[in-house]
């Protein structure tokens, strides 16, 4: 009798762990943060949120947002550079604690990750070549357009009307699909807002950005599912920076203008 008591104590201790929500182990709730090591994972080549200088340091605005909270919740950042097309398996196999470069909502992403609060808006336009005699989006038809592979542009391209009547052309990364703009390849780019006025701003980009554009989207930072402890904590202390004007500092420093969501 103690021996089948002994053999059913140890099933059951068994299937309690076993049933355990692994939400809860893969970040250790979160319940403490400090000392952590915080892995953003991002896109290099995505300017002026994440990408390299000069001296190939990694730089940008989501960049200075993550230093920034990785200070104030005394947390060790890590920047890991990743493959945008399999950023979901990066979070889920933990190589990465959460996703922050540009990242736009969409139900998808709700249904996959964690996500915060959004603290940016944005749309999607098309970039064509500053000579190019592409002057709406009407003129796209029967044009080859270059997009980032696992981005938003690719379904917010889709969802429109023009898709049908184009070839898209997917990319690595929005470098290489300009790249490929500049030496006539594809017809246009599709591509966010923010980057593109970016882009826009340095001398002799060589590109013009059409009037008409696509839907638009809103940058959040995105967690394992489940991850929420981790989620509310880096979106209280993202509360803050906004409210106490560093997100504005931030802000004017990539975008000569407060562009932060209130």
């Amino acid at each position: 009798m103690k021996k089948f008591l002994g053999l059913l104590l140890c099933c059951m201790v068994i299937f309690v762990v076993g049933c355990k929500d692994d939400s809860t182990t893969s970040s250790k709730d979160s319940k403490d943060i400090e000392n952590m090591t915080f892995i953003v994972g991002l896109d290099d080549t995505f300017p002026p949120m994440g990408f390299r200088d000069d001296n190939n340091e990694i730089v940008g605005f989501d960049i200075d947002l993550a230093k920034e909270v990785a200070k104030r919740l005394n947390m060790k950042l890590i920047l890991q550079p990743i493959d945008w097309a399999t950023k979901e398996l990066e979070l889920n196999s933990g190589r990465i604690t959460c996703i922050w470069n540009g990242l736009s909502r969409d139900p998808a992403r709700e249904q996959a990750m964690t996500l915060s609060k959004p603290y940016l808006a944005n749309r999607m336009v098309f970039i064509v070549k500053d000579n190019s005699n592409i002057l709406t989006k009407d003129n796209l038809k029967g044009k080859k357009i270059g997009l980032q592979a696992g981005s938003t542009a690719v379904k917010a391209l889709e969802k429109d009307s023009i898709s049908k009547d184009v070839t898209q052309s997917n990319y690595e990364n929005n470098v290489l699909a300009l790249t490929d703009l500049s030496l006539g390849r594809v017809d246009a780019v599709v591509m966010d807002e923010i980057v593109a006025k970016y882009i826009m701003s340095k001398d002799s980009s060589g590109f013009k950005i059409l009037k008409d554009g696509l839907d638009e989207e809103y940058y959040v930072v995105a967690f394992k599912k489940g991850n929420t402890g981790l989620a509310d904590k880096v979106e209280q202390a993202l509360e803050d920076i906004i409210n106490d004007g560093t997100g504005a500092e931030i802000s004017k420093k990539w975008f000569g203008e407060d562009i932060i969501l209130k």
